[in-house]
């Protein structure tokens, strides 16, 4: 906090309760995340046999995203862990971010075998393939009940950040392509018409590509810096205009560090004498609760730095 010289500045401590709920609830996804992988991972090896042994294009498409979901929450475990690390002088928040990065990850796994189902789906839309139905349909329900069961498990967390929420797509997604496969091989055995199997394909794709690129986007967003969605800046600039004794906000900056983590700094100019007679402390519990309860993203994370109006004419260039 700026105050003008000659003056020791009002220091005034603010104590928020945040950091262990984080902690409880990263254990809590650990454990969800950990039978989620275990069942994904035994019904992977069983549609990649039966896929292979079956020549189905539908139940190996489910294969391949149930092997991005193997593989995405193997990143999400890993990065339920790594969010729980203390803080340190060297990485100040912890490394809370590892979550948005699995995230991400698992969007671009999503991405790459959605776009690789497309394209051999459409081939065998032109040649199809021979394909044995009965196979292709027990290892569907075995699959859509791993799924239905994993999505119960992961259901109590998948809104805690954005990590267990890309697990939860993941798998919500493999569970439609389990149905997709059910009845392909239902089709194929009524009527034998086996282009079923690769139009089914198709739409597995169609669910795929859509959910990466939306996770994609939430991921980039946290990464690159980018304000919250929910979060109008202009809004919160006029609120905080609007606490007694504040003449100009500038270098008004907010972010995301990691889901349920957003941050706000802020430069503040108040009136010379608020420095002098003991104002600040108000003033800065005044601009806390503005931040904190005003609007949809309840900022806990918010830096002020109180100026002088005489300190304006220091200022090289406001952000």
């Amino acid at each position: 906090m700026s105050t003008p010289a000659g003056h020791e500045p009002d220091t005034h401590s603010h104590h928020h309760s945040h950091g262990h709920s984080h902690n409880h609830g990263a254990g809590a996804s650990r454990g969800r995340l950990l039978v989620a992988l275990c069942l994904s991972a035994t019904v992977l090896v069983a549609e990649i046999v039966t896929a292979l042994l079956t020549s189905s294009l539908a139940l190996l498409a489910d294969a391949g995203h149930m092997l991005t979901d193997v593989a995405g929450l193997v990143m999400a475990l890993t990065a339920a862990h790594l969010s729980t690390r203390p803080a340190t002088d060297r990485s100040t928040w912890g490394m809370r971010r590892a979550e948005v990065i699995g995230a991400a990850l698992q969007a671009g796994m999503l991405a790459v075998v959605g776009a690789l189902v497309a394209f051999k789906a459409v081939h065998n839309l032109v040649e199809p393939p021979q394909v044995e139905a009965s196979g292709m349909l027990v290892m569907g329900v075995i699959g859509l009940v791993a799924n239905i069961i994993a999505l119960l498990v992961l259901a109590g967390g998948h809104g805690d950040n954005l990590n267990m929420r890309a697990a939860f797509l993941e798998v919500l997604n493999d569970a439609l392509g389990s149905v997709g496969v059910i009845i392909a091989a239902v089709i194929v055995a009524y009527t034998g018409w086996t282009r079923a199997d690769a139009a089914v394909s198709l739409v597995i794709a169609a669910l795929i590509l859509p959910r990466a690129v939306s996770l994609l986007r939430s991921a980039g967003h946290v990464l690159m810096g980018f304000t919250p969605k929910e979060l109008d800046l202009a809004q919160v600039r006029t609120h905080m205009l609007g606490v007694d004794h504040v003449e100009e906000v500038h270098d008004l900056h907010a972010w995301t560090v990691a889901s349920g983590m957003p941050v706000l700094t802020a430069h503040v100019v108040v009136r010379d004498e608020c420095l002098r007679d003991g104002h600040t402390e108000e003033i800065l519990d005044r601009l806390q609760s503005c931040v904190a309860e005003h609007f949809p993203v309840r900022i806990q994370h918010a830096t002020f730095q109180l100026e002088p109006v005489s300190h304006l004419e220091h200022e090289a260039a406001y952000c």
